[in-house]
């Protein structure tokens, strides 16, 4: 399973990220599938974000259940994320990641806010 994230790369303050996962080699509504977002700020450890199920069902960490959103789109097998109001302290690397069967990382985009 392959999983290719793609997005803006840089954002301004207070605007909104929207990133993409492409995945290829399985589909994302395969059963016991689990869709994860997770991130990398600069000089810290992994942040686990949320995540779409194999059913469309979400889940979101507190500490960004206020901020984002995880959608899919079955057609082109792509999990989407999107944040709003990002700030320089979302700067990070973001991955998603397949948790269920082969787990599978994607290798990740380098989202930079700043003015």
């Amino acid at each position: 399973v392959q999983l290719q994230e793609s997005g803006p790369g840089l954002v301004k303050p207070s605007q909104t990220l929207s990133l993409t996962c492409t995945v290829s080699g399985a589909s994302i509504t395969t059963n016991y599938y689990w869709w994860m977002w997770i991130r990398q700020p600069p000089g810290k450890g992994l942040e686990y974000m949320g995540l779409i199920a194999y059913s469309g069902g979400t889940e979101y960490d507190p500490s960004f259940k206020s901020r984002i959103s995880i959608s899919r789109d079955t057609s082109k097998n792509q999990i989407s994320l999107q944040m709003i109001s990002v700030t320089p302290q979302d700067t990070a690397v973001y991955y998603c990641f397949l948790w269920g069967g082969p787990n599978s990382w994607g290798q990740g985009t380098q989202v930079t806010v700043s003015s």
